[in-house]
Order: C-alpha cells, then structure tokens, then sequence
C-alpha cells in the first residue's frame, strides 16, 4: 500500500513540477509581451509627440498664408485701380482729335489675326500690310507722346510698383503655401506610423493577456498537484507513524511540523500562501 501511495505522490509531484515549468515559461513570455507593449506604446508617444509639432508649425503657416493673401489681394486691388487711372489719363492726354490708343490697339489687333487666318490676292494683302504697318506707325508714335507725359510717366511707375508688390506677395503666399503643406505632408505620415506602431502594440497587449491567462491556469494546475502531494504525504506518514506506534497526539504534532516545513518551502519557492499558510507558518515558528 505504501509504495503504490508513493508512486501516486511522486506522479502527482511530477505533474506538479510540469505545470511550474510552463508556468514559468508563460510568465517569460507575458514579460517580454508586456515589455514590447510598452516599448512600442513609447514609440507611439513619441511620433504623436513630433506630429504635434508639426500640426502646431503648419497651422502657424496657414495663419501666414492667410495674411500674406490678404495683402496679395489689397495689392492686386491697388494694380486694377491704377490699370484704369491710367487708361483714363492716357485717353485725357491724347492729342487733340486722336484715336484713343486702346482702339488703335484693338484695331491692329484685328488687322494682324486677318493676315494669319484669310487667304487673300496679293493686291488685297499688300494693302492688308500698308494698314497694318501704318496703325502701327500711328500706335508708336502715340506712345511716344505719351512717354514724354509726366503725368503719365509717374502714374506708370506707381503701376509698376505696385506690380511688383502684388508679384512678391503672390510669392510669398506659394512659398508659404508649400511649408505648410510639407508640414503637414509630415504630420500625416508620423500620425500613420503611430497608427501601425499603435495596432501593433494593441497585439501585444492582447498576447500579453492570453499568456497571462494560460500562465495563471498552469499555476492554478501547479498548485492543485502540490496539494495532492501534500494530501499523499500526510498519509503516508500517518501510516508510516502508525506502524510504529506513535501517539496520535505526537503524530499530529509531527504532521503539523512536516506541514509547516512543506508550507516554507513553497514560501521559499515565491509560492503565493493562504491565510491558513501564513497562520501555520507562525504557530510553528517560521515567522
């Protein structure tokens, strides 16, 4: 009887130290679950944290977009406005008599796309030619006069001023423009990266918590062995006392002893104990 109670004790121990090893083994593993987890949900901080950044820098640039094409517009306004002073005093300090030069203008024009798109006799092209040649003559000359205007000279030049300012605003707006968009080109991409680095840490988690369940069950499993263990060594030494007439209150003092030892031991081990166990423990001596 006693050998076939010893055999059940070392199966059950042997069973016992199976459960441990994969307990330990799984435990490992949510380790390192727990560390790739963070480590990843670090790294997510981080690309949010220079993503920040830059949505801060671009939304700065819009502002400046936003203000430099208000001022492109105030200057495209001022050009208009100088456009039309300047056909209208152009009109005022024509000779007397002459064709406004704007119709001149539009004339020739006319005259030019005739002469590249009509199929026409020599004689009827000539004259084409002498009408062209001589609206042109009359264009010249009128510019010239008005060349020579000094009225006409400064407003063209307040005009090409302002041409200019509109052209450097323009400038500024598309300049502008594209660090805010390379700004937030950025932040788009960090912001993916996040979400890939992020889904991978949410894996992790979720290995992590499988693991933890699987390592917990081979403990519950580890300890539920112990117990039988336990269970068979109290019996056999009751039998073993038994045989060799022990009192049974000696006996139960020598079990208490033999169960507190046993109890230590697993405390040793970092076994998680009972009250009962730590009750045990003290009443014996260990604590």
């Amino acid at each position: 009887m006693l050998d076939d109670l010893q055999l059940k004790r070392e199966r059950e121990n042997q069973e016992a130290e199976r459960h441990r090893r994969r307990r330990d083994e799984l435990n490992d593993k949510t380790r390192e679950w727990v560390e790739k987890r963070d480590a990843l949900n670090a790294q997510v901080r981080a690309l949010v944290d220079e993503a920040t950044q830059h949505r801060i820098q671009r939304d700065e640039l819009n502002a400046q977009v936003k203000a430099a094409k208000e001022e492109r517009d105030r200057y495209n306004r001022r050009v208009n406005e100088l456009q039309d002073q300047l056909s209208e005093l152009k009109r005022r300090k024509l000779p007397r008599g002459a064709v406004p030069l704007g119709k001149l203008q539009q004339e020739l024009k006319r005259l030019e796309f005739r002469q590249m798109t009509s199929v026409l006799t020599v004689d009827k092209e000539r004259a084409l030619i002498d009408e062209i040649q001589r609206l042109q003559a009359e264009v010249k000359k009128l510019e010239k006069s008005l060349e020579e205007n000094e009225d006409v000279r400064k407003m063209k030049d307040e005009l090409k001023s302002a041409r200019d300012l509109a052209e450097d605003a323009h400038k500024r707006v598309s300049e502008l423009a594209e660090k805010a968009q390379a700004e937030h080109d950025q932040m788009t991409a960090l912001y993916e990266q996040g979400d890939n680095l992020r889904r991978e840490a949410d894996r992790a988690q979720e290995e992590f918590i499988k693991t933890k369940m699987l390592a917990d069950e081979e403990h519950r499993k580890h300890i539920e062995h112990i117990r039988q263990v336990h269970d068979y060594d109290k019996i056999i030494h009751g039998i073993w006392m038994k045989s060799r007439g022990v009192t049974e209150e000696v006996a139960e003092e020598v079990d208490a002893k033999k169960e507190a030892e046993l109890i230590f031991e697993r405390f040793k081990k970092g076994e998680k104990l009972s009250t009962e166990d730590l009750l045990m423990l003290q009443k014996s001596g260990y604590l």
